[in-house]
């Protein structure tokens, strides 16, 4: 589990991992999972464009992910994201349904992309992960304050002299460079799990947003660790271990949530339970 030619999982894993509960947590405070389910997708088209043409994938992907992000927050009003959202993954996959259809020889590849290649990490592919990586949570620490003002109040935000649209489109920007990073080591259809899981747990489990983000990544890093441990001794792909671990979080957080608040509020319950029972 620990050999040497499995260093460079563990190590791109992690990394993915925290960005994933970095990122994530605003993912589900802002309620942007269209986006981030979005972008993963279309900014395959971008990786399926490099290969095409012989450039490098990363590069394909940050290209296309970028575009889509810009093209959302251009499109987009506040009560029409998911309209924008929308169409912005219907040009990206039309392109690369364009692109796929122009060779017959990217059948791997397209594997690889949808649902990572971990453990097939190179040293190589390491370091440009890790910078990509440092970009994201830089973005968002120096954006904290403003950012998470904006998302759970953008009408206090806006008066506070806060440019809501512009946190938008930062916003995306930081998705794009996630997605930049993730695909080619979790997969494009994978990231969404460690982006929407491991934090909408994280919220269930406390309302304070620092302890919420730390957690967000701690669940991250456990999603990982223990899809990679599970799939090593059971043969098993990864994929459907960060898929089943992130549900397990979510579905944890919200027998929480309903626990919470059967606990405050036991008056309620305990009326009903009365009202259905038959008097003598």
């Amino acid at each position: 589990m620990f050999a040497g030619y499995l260093v460079n999982t563990w190590e791109a894993a992690t990394i993915v991992a925290v960005v994933a509960g970095v990122a994530g947590f605003f993912i589900v405070l802002r309620g942007a999972a269209f986006a981030a389910h979005a972008l993963p997708n279309g900014a395959f088209a971008g990786a399926a464009g490099a290969t095409l043409i012989g450039a490098n994938t990363i590069l394909g992907l940050g290209v296309f992910s970028l575009a889509g992000a810009a093209l959302i927050a251009a499109l987009g009003r506040r009560a029409r994201q998911d309209v924008a959202t929308a169409l912005t993954i219907v040009v990206m996959l039309a392109s690369g349904d364009l692109f796929l259809s122009r060779t017959s020889e990217y059948a791997p590849a397209i594997f690889a992309l949808l649902f990572g290649e971990v453990l097939g990490i190179s040293s190589g592919q390491v370091v440009p992960t890790a910078a990509i990586a440092a970009v994201c949570v830089a973005a968002v620490l120096v954006l904290y304050r403003p950012l998470l003002l904006s998302s759970v109040a953008p009408d206090l935000a806006e008066a506070q002299g806060i440019d809501t649209r512009f946190m938008d489109l930062a916003f995306l920007v930081v998705i794009a460079l996630v997605t930049t990073m993730a695909v080619p080591v979790v997969g494009s259809l994978l990231i969404f799990s460690l982006l929407i899981g491991p934090p909408a747990a994280a919220r269930a489990f406390t309302d304070r947003p620092p302890v919420a983000l730390g957690l967000s990544v701690v669940l991250a890093l456990l999603s990982v660790w223990v899809s990679i441990a599970a799939s090593f001794e059971t043969n098993l792909p990864i994929g459907f271990f960060v898929g089943a671990t992130g549900a397990v979080w979510y579905l944890a957080g919200h027998v929480r949530t309903a626990w919470a608040g059967h606990a405050r509020h036991p008056e309620p319950a305990r009326a009903r339970r009365a009202a259905r029972t038959p008097r003598g």
